[in-house]
């Protein structure tokens, strides 16, 4: 059985020449985030649930909404896997395996045993870094979304200057997208210690 596993790059540029050979076993998503590669299994029902329940409740026009798309975020040794990209319709390239950040309005991530740090942390400062304006965590550990906008500063000292925190049950204004984004039929991990992010 896959575990997450991480290893760390002496010399970022060269990591990510490897990354692109990389060619994962089934089941395994691969990302590069800040010259680090992070290999994770497939996530459970729970998540795959709250993913296809936020995707449903925003509209194909004028969004389009994509699962397991890499990311190319300028200036950075990093390719992350959002669970969930919103961007215009009409934006993106027409094939490629990349969607530059620049194009995305909205990421969304939701969290699992294994990427609490990773999902309130490094990725929070990356999709700072890539200027993508809005960034939502969802969290069935806390049972609580957390949408973070406006991003500020570059490289690791970029972050979002905006954070809410909303319950799960209450709805979360996407504003940038025109949806109130109904969260009462989100699942929760049982079982899985709390953490006190973000």
């Amino acid at each position: 059985m896959w575990r997450a596993t991480e290893m760390t790059a002496v010399d970022e540029r060269g990591m990510t020449k490897y990354f692109e050979e990389i060619e994962p076993p089934e089941g395994v998503r691969v990302e590069l985030l800040r010259g680090e590669i992070v290999m994770m299994a497939a996530p459970d029902l729970v998540h795959n649930r709250i993913v296809a329940d936020v995707q449903d409740q925003i509209p194909r026009k004028p969004w389009e909404r994509l699962q397991t798309t890499d990311l190319d975020i300028i200036d950075e040794a990093s390719e992350p896997i959002p669970d969930l990209v919103v961007l215009e319709r009409g934006v993106a390239p027409d094939s490629g395996n990349l969607v530059p950040s620049q194009m995305v309005t909205l990421v969304v991530e939701v969290v699992s045993k294994t990427s609490v740090d990773r999902d309130y942390g490094i990725k929070r400062s990356i999709y700072a870094a890539g200027k993508i304006p809005a960034y939502l965590i969802i969290d069935p550990i806390m049972a609580h979304c957390v949408l973070l906008t406006d991003p500020i500063g570059d490289g690791d000292q970029a972050d979002y200057r905006g954070q809410w925190i909303t319950k799960f049950g209450d709805p979360v204004l996407l504003e940038l997208l025109g949806v109130e984004l109904d969260t009462s039929e989100f699942g929760t991990l049982t079982g899985v210690r709390r953490h006190r992010l973000p």
